[in-house]
């Protein structure tokens, strides 16, 4: 059977569909209002955890060794000699300065404090203390504290009287002062300019763990000392010896 719409058909044929689309619309919308796109969740950016402050590491200090000292500095042409040497063997030492040297080459003290030697006190002029009334001996003393602390920023704790010199006046008076008093167990001698295969041998014929080995970097020529001294070190490295420095 044929069938033909007329012109009306057309026209409500039309119109349903143009109902029917917009009904689909419609559904679309409603359902767009009640389920919103949700808007991307931003990855959360993971922090590392703070890293925890480096804990400075410090070198322990060898068991067995020795204590170098050079007394009577600074000197002008020898303490440079000196720390370049220890320098070049990686020894630190103990410096006990007079006073008046201090005052002469305070760049030398500073330059000794610098190099992570140890600057002590030695007194004012290398006086006896054992000869000194009560005054006398503190100006020694404190002239020289002062005179080294301005350069290094602190005070000496350690005092080694000239030539040794000890006695019971001298220790209360240094206790009342607040010094520790150090003398050596090992005497170069090397101020007696004996040769250096003298000074050589004296060091190595009595060191042992823990000794305390008297040497000058000051107070006269100490060419022997100077020449003596990558000698000793040498030797003392290969026996397996370490070096501290003494801070009292």
């Amino acid at each position: 059977m044929d069938v033909r719409l007329t012109r009306s058909g057309h026209r409500m044929i039309g119109l349903a569909m143009m109902m029917l689309v917009s009904a689909v619309i419609g559904s679309v919308v409603v359902a767009a209002a009640k389920s919103p796109a949700g808007q991307p969740t931003p990855t959360p950016t993971s922090t590392p955890p703070a890293a925890a402050p480096a804990t400075p590491t410090k070198t322990p200090l060898p068991t067995k060794y020795v204590v170098l000292t050079f007394d009577d500095g600074p000197d002008a042409t020898y303490t440079p000699m000196v720390l370049g040497i220890l320098a070049q063997y990686g020894a630190k030492a103990t410096f006990f300065e007079v006073g008046q040297n201090v005052q002469k080459h305070p760049e030398l003290t500073k330059r000794v404090h610098e190099a992570g030697h140890s600057v002590q006190n030695h007194t004012w002029t290398h006086a006896d203390l054992r000869n000194l009334g009560a005054a006398a001996f503190r100006q020694q003393v404190t002239s020289t504290d002062t005179t080294i602390r301005t350069q290094i920023g602190s005070t000496p704790a350690c005092l080694r009287p000239p030539y040794g010199g000890v006695n019971a006046t001298v220790r209360q008076r240094a206790k009342a002062l607040g010094k520790d008093l150090v003398v050596w167990t090992v005497d170069s001698r090397d101020w007696t300019k004996p040769g250096t295969a003298a000074i050589v041998q004296r060091v190595l014929k009595n060191v042992h763990s823990g000794s305390v080995i008297l040497m000058h970097d000051g107070g006269g020529n100490r060419t022997q000392t100077v020449a003596a001294l990558p000698v000793i070190l040498k030797a003392l490295k290969a026996q397996g010896y370490g070096f501290r420095v003494l801070t009292c």
